[in-house]
């Protein structure tokens, strides 16, 4: 493209509207070439010798994001004229990832662009990296949030998503010396091209102050909420459109702000802090995901949130109602609202008190419309993880709120009563506010009881709910309780970050499996078949290649796309085990240090995850692989057999390129500790290898792949239950396990560590005095299951079957097949139809070029 000052030809404007709007929303090659010319020009403002790639990534995305607006509206004039049942996702996180590859692969039309921007000397890859990914998700909760948003869009089921429209996401990791350091993670720095800001369905949200109570005309009790504070609610909209379909659903993030962002008589007499403190303090409602709450101030600004985001989002529902002329009876006929987790559980608070105080409805017919309007996801089997609020601190930021809790709380207690008489243990383990020292509010306790249905995200999950953490509640309420098994978009994650293998796939078995991923067993057939296997091990040949490639840009080190890639990325924390896959790599290390001919299967060892800004013992094990991996990559002894790799800021963008060139999934969680995980569905339908425990989704990946197709090591969730009631010795394992005493005892001399004995043994006293999480147990099942694996990778053909088995297997794990379940047996709600507009191609392209 020419560079000059002088405007080219090609970059004139456009001279009648009908020339625009011609190319508006083409979908021909030379339609969406004009189109991103006119952007760049119209919308950037810029021509090429002052554009810079961001600028062509916006122009790019605004002309895609041209064509999502076409069936964005289609879509809501269609659900307004139908007056559509809709599912309200509430969510505190929504990891989306970049939107532009994946808006051109829900268009069909990434080969076009891919050419038009081609012609125009440009590279359609440079400007999908030029996309800042949006941070606003801590992991795997928020991404799955984004699996089933796209699933719904896809099935034409009517949806609104709903969270906060954070300023700086989840940080930024860098790292300093093998420390990890958080960053501001600005995502919004240079604009986002795919929202659009609705300030005129603003609404208004109360905090603090007092209530009063009256009687109103009619002589009813009611109850007036006098707040201390008010501020506003703005929605920003994103359209998410479906694969192959018309149907463009809404994601609807909140921002705050003040009513009046500027005092004029503060500043006129010179406070000119107190002109804009108003402004501050509203907008840090919205500023950050997940303020640290080890403080009073982050827990106060985390439950601010929470509320902030459900009364928006309830208020925006009520409004869609009315607009409708529907009557507030029918709140829960025209909405289900799920609850992803604990973090929206005030939902059932703030629908009772705006049913009660705003609308006037009487209380039965008020909890009746609540507890048919919400279910309930639970996320997590840690006791810790369920969240609960100081009374304290929630009467004084929601006054109104406790009232209605306890009221409830009352009402539910007495039905516990009736159902077990004189069991004042039960009452108390039940009620919905804790009294056993200090007194809290248990959001999952009031998600429970405000819900028509509470879901487990895994078959063991949920039987693990039952029988322990939500026993009672199991007891109390059994019909309650179902189990959806989690699921992964494959648009994401197999047709846009592996176009080589959906490439492959397709020419075998067409290509309907996109949007029914069951059809993927009928690769089962091929298993066996030499040139299919050779092609197979090709593909991930070359995307092992790739990453290689990418891993050298970003670290430095030099990695044999010829060995394994033994992968492991997930958020940090203890009961995932990270530091047992370290120990495996210095056992390994350990061998090749005493002998250093030993024949060793050569691997690739790659982390990546965050551990929480508060989380020491995480961060302390992010620092012990990165201090393992500046010795074994260093030490001529291994002599490339062994190498360390940490990929740093673990997101989307670089799962996109892991998990297609994985060979080994390690999914290594103490049993009974992870609820679902769907990192490890990702992997296997990319033909990855599973390492694992009997823990969350693993159990049912065992179950579809084969025993045989799996790696199984360590205790099962009952034997850890027996160990832990038994008396667990941590230490009987290392004074009987020489090869384990030798690794512990390596770390603790300072060995990884440039001689210091201090810097890692608050993990080895941890490990070695308590170990929680049972990794000293599990130790040596781990090390000879691993002896399986590298025996296994060695035996090319058999690999390659197990691999080709893996991803045939695993069509159960699509979030299609899991928001299906949703729809029949939680929402009962049923498609609607959206009229594709006349530009959309008929044949969908599926594959990319340039392979």
């Amino acid at each position: 493209m020419d560079r000059s000052v002088q405007l080219p030809q090609a970059l004139q404007p456009t001279d009648a509207g009908v020339s625009k709007s011609s190319h508006r929303t083409g979908m021909t090659v030379e339609d969406l070439k004009q189109a991103f010319l006119d952007n760049l020009f119209y919308d950037q403002g810029k021509f090429p010798a002052l554009a810079t790639q961001h600028d062509y990534y916006m122009a790019l995305a605004y002309a895609v994001r041209d064509r999502l607006l076409q069936r964005w509206n289609q879509t809501a004039a269609t659900y307004t004229a139908e007056g559509s049942r809709t599912v309200a996702y509430f969510s505190a996180e929504f990891l989306m990832g970049p939107q532009l590859g994946k808006n051109l692969t829900s268009l069909g039309i990434y080969d076009r662009v891919r050419d038009a921007i081609a012609s125009l000397d440009l590279d359609l890859d440079a400007l999908l990296d030029e996309e800042p990914e949006p941070g606003l998700g801590n992991g795997g909760l928020g991404r799955l949030a984004a699996c089933y948003l796209d699933s719904l869009a896809t099935l034409e089921i009517p949806a609104l998503g709903y969270g906060i429209r954070y300023e700086f996401g989840i940080f930024q990791q860098d790292l300093q010396d093998g420390w990890q350091v958080e960053k501001t993670d600005k995502w919004l720095r240079l604009g986002n091209p795919w929202e659009i800001k609705r300030p005129e369905w603003g609404v208004e949200v109360k905090f603090g102050g007092h209530t009063d109570s009256y009687l109103d005309q009619d002589g009813c009790y009611r109850v007036r909420w006098v707040p201390e504070q008010t501020v506003m609610g703005i929605p920003y909209d994103t359209p998410l459109l479906g694969y192959q379909t018309a149907t463009a659903n809404t994601l609807r993030l909140w921002t705050a702000e003040a009513p009046e962002s500027f005092n004029f008589e503060s500043f006129n007499s010179g406070d000119y802090l107190g002109a804009v403190y108003e402004k501050m303090i509203s907008e840090n409602i919205s500023k950050v995901l997940y303020p640290n709450d080890d403080s009073a101030q982050g827990k106060r600004l985390r439950l601010t949130q929470q509320y902030f985001f459900v009364s928006c989002s309830l208020r925006d529902m009520l409004r869609i109602l009315i607009g409708q002329e529907l009557p507030l009876e029918k709140f829960h006929e025209k909405f289900a609202v799920q609850l992803n987790d604990t973090h929206p559980a005030i939902a059932v608070a703030e629908l009772m008190r705006l049913l009660l105080d705003e609308h006037h409805l009487n209380w039965e017919s008020a909890w009746s419309i609540t507890q048919r309007t919400f279910a309930y996801t639970n996320h997590t089997l840690l006791p810790e993880a369920l969240e609960r609020w100081p009374i304290d601190l929630f009467g004084q930021l929601l006054p109104r709120h406790l009232d209605v809790i306890y009221e409830i709380n009352h009402r539910f207690i007495d039905e516990v009563r009736i159902k077990f008489p004189g069991d004042e243990a039960r009452l108390a383990r039940l009620s919905l506010i804790d009294e056993s020292g200090e007194r809290y509010i248990r959001m999952a306790h009031l998600a429970c009881v405000g819900s028509h249905t509470i879901n487990g995200v895994a078959a063991l999950h949920t039987e693990l709910l039952k029988q322990d953490v939500l026993q009672d509640f199991y007891a109390m309420y059994p019909h309650k309780f179902q189990n959806k098994t989690n699921g992964v978009t494959p648009r994401r994650f197999m047709v846009l970050s592996n176009a080589k293998l959906t490439n492959l796939i397709t020419e075998k078995i067409g290509d309907q499996w996109v949007k029914h991923l069951d059809q993927l067993q009928q690769l089962e057939a091929f298993a066996d078949d030499p040139d299919f296997q050779n092609t197979w091990r090709e593909i991930k040949l070359s995307c092992k290649r790739d990453l290689a490639v990418f891993i050298q840009q970003q670290t430095g080190i030099v990695v044999d796309p010829h060995s394994m890639f033994d992968i492991l990325i997930k958020r940090f924390h203890e009961y995932k085990r990270q530091h047992l896959d370290v120990l495996h790599i210095i056992t390994l290390y350990n061998r090749i240090k005493a002998n250093p001919d030993i024949d060793i299967t050569p691997r690739t060892f790659i982390f990546g995850g965050k551990a929480a800004p508060g989380y020491w013992m995480a961060k302390l094990i992010i620092k012990l692989i990165n201090s393992v991996a500046d010795v074994v990559n260093r030490d001529p002894d291994v002599r490339g057999r062994l190498k360390v790799v940490f990929m740093k800021n673990f997101n989307v963008k670089l799962a996109q390129r892991l998990y297609p060139a994985a060979d080994l999934s390690e999914q290594i969680s103490t049993a009974g500790k992870e609820a679902s995980g769907t990192g490890n569905m990702k992997f296997a339908l990319n033909g990855a290898l599973t390492i694992g425990t009997l823990d969350g989704a693993n159990v049912e990946i065992r179950e579809q792949v084969g025993a045989e197709n799996f790696f199984l090591f360590g205790l099962t969730t009952e034997q850890v239950y027996k160990m832990r009631a038994e008396g667990y010795c941590p230490q009987d394992y290392y004074q009987a396990n020489p090869e384990l005493r030798l690794a512990l005892d390596r770390i603790a001399s300072g060995f990884f560590s440039h001689g210091d004995t201090e810097v890692f043994k608050p993990l080895l006293d941890g490990l070695m005095n308590h170990d929680p999480y049972f990794l000293l147990a599990d130790y040596q099942s781990y090390i000879d299951c691993q002896k399986e694996v590298g025996l296994a990778f060695k035996d090319t053909a058999r690999w390659t079957r197990m691999s080709i088995l893996n991803t045939a297997r695993t069509g159960t794990f699509s979030s299609d097949r899991a928001i299906q379940e949703y729809c029949d047996d939680i929402w009962n709600i049923q498609p609607v139809k959206v009229a594709q507009p006349d530009d959309v191609p008929t044949a969908v392209e599926l594959l990319h070029e340039n392979l």
